[in-house]
């Protein structure tokens, strides 16, 4: 039985992938070996699929840092948040992202550029030169926004893509209960102390029995949920490290003594990963509440459903990423 085709409503282009996907693997697979070997490139391009609206916004960092003229009339910043807005527009026609999705993708955006003006306002980090672009609010470029985006476009997707399941998910009111606590820590630990490391044990020990099922092939395949969380938030980790490369927005510390000052591109310590890990783990509580909730009070079907469903379900993760970051 071969993998089930994308939905109509995102035939196309991917409906093409599809086929060719098929081809190669009847030309490849002949025996366990193989199909294992197929499985593992099948994962790897899935994976760099559900990043492609990532992807390209990496992509725009690097060209507009490396090609795009200091003294242009139009300012670097809003040429990125031009383009993000383009690469949006190109996915929806080309329906690589269904109305659903890109509702969801929304929320992210606007949540994700709120969070940003309050941790500008509080010194977490600066965008060097905001103040001479146009697409900016409170010192915070639009096109931040669209990082936000670009990681709930990610988890819509990726859902989709590998038609997650689980095992051992945690009590609706316990995920829910975390969420609250980190988004009041978010905002918080500004002004009071900060509980960001109890924050993380307790999503280790909320999290740490949940069993994510996900089909690279034909067969849904398990994987530790705290497991695939890490592996997303390195690459995150590695997208914060090419961000402050290019000089897309600076943290103040990311070397001893360099601060906002810094001329030479300065790494985010390791320490960070577990930031970013724990930001993490609040994309879980989302699919869960949103799956439990909106059945009870909407039904089974419908589209207010499918746009509720995802929107909680990316929501809580996205809540934890943001909010461990200072």
């Amino acid at each position: 039985m071969s993998e089930p085709r994308p939905p109509g409503r995102l035939a196309g282009l991917e409906t093409w992938l599809h086929d060719r996907r098929e081809a190669f693997r009847a030309f490849l697979v002949r025996g366990p070996v193989t199909l294992a070997l197929f499985e593992f490139l099948a994962f790897g391009i899935k994976q760099a699929w559900a990043c492609l609206f990532g992807a390209l916004m990496l992509a725009l960092l690097l060209a507009t840092f490396l090609l795009y003229p200091e003294d242009a009339a139009l300012h670097r910043y809003d040429v990125l948040t031009l383009a993000a807005l383009l690469i949006q527009i190109a996915m929806i026609a080309l329906r690589l992202e269904s109305w659903e999705e890109v509702r969801v993708i929304a929320v992210f955006h606007l949540v994700g550029t709120v969070m940003e003006v309050f941790k500008v306002a509080a010194g977490s980090w600066i965008y060097p030169g905001a103040e001479e672009a146009v697409l900016v609010v409170a010192g915070v470029p639009l096109f931040s926004g669209f990082m936000y985006a670009s990681v709930g476009s990610y988890l819509a997707r990726v859902w989709r893509i590998f038609d997650f399941r689980w095992d051992r998910f945690a009590p609706l009111w316990l995920q829910g209960l975390l969420a609250a606590m980190i988004y009041a820590n978010f905002f918080a630990h500004h002004y009071t102390i900060d509980i960001r490391y109890l924050l993380f044990a307790a999503s280790a020990l909320i999290y740490g029995p949940c069993i994510v099922w996900f089909r690279p092939d034909r067969a849904h395949r398990p994987m530790p949920l705290v497991l695939g969380l890490a592996l997303v938030t390195l690459f995150i980790w590695f997208a914060e490290n090419i961000g402050t490369f290019v000089r897309a927005w600076a943290y103040p510390g990311q070397e001893e003594g360099c601060g906002f000052s810094c001329s030479d591109a300065c790494p985010l310590p390791l320490s960070s990963f577990g930031v970013f890990f724990s930001a993490g783990q609040s994309w879980s509580f989302r699919s869960a509440s949103s799956t439990a909730c909106a059945r009870k009070c909407f039904g089974k079907n419908g589209k207010f459903l499918a746009i509720f469903k995802q929107t909680i379900e990316l929501s809580v993760h996205f809540s934890c990423i943001i909010s461990f970051i200072h």
